[in-house]
């Protein structure tokens, strides 16, 4: 049987992507910017971090641009951004749907 392409992301899943749309960042940058952005609410240790990311390389949503020893660089790619703006979408149709039944 053929293996599922992903089509909707974990929160943490959404977190990454995010942290590489603007500029290429190593594991530890990553989960940084996850934590700053969310205020701590995200919180993403390293075998959840190394998990999404060997997924992502695996689906070429992202790709390792430089390794120094044990650092790796990642960045996305368009294939990720696409599935980023998807779930971007998804997400702010949840919102909407929430807030509209939630102010009646």
């Amino acid at each position: 049987m053929a293996k599922e392409p992903l089509k909707v992301l974990t929160e943490s899943m959404f977190y990454v992507l995010l942290s590489l749309l603007r500029q290429e960042r190593c594991g530890t940058e990553i989960v940084q910017f996850v934590e700053d952005t969310t205020a701590g609410r995200v919180a993403m240790g390293p075998g959840t971090l190394y998990t999404i990311l060997a997924k992502f390389v695996e689906e070429h949503l992202i790709e390792e641009t430089a390794v120094e020893g044990r650092k790796r660089t990642y960045c996305i790619t368009e294939r990720g951004r696409a599935l980023y703006r998807q779930e971007l979408s998804r997400l702010k149709l949840c919102v909407a749907d929430g807030e509209r039944e939630g102010t009646q």
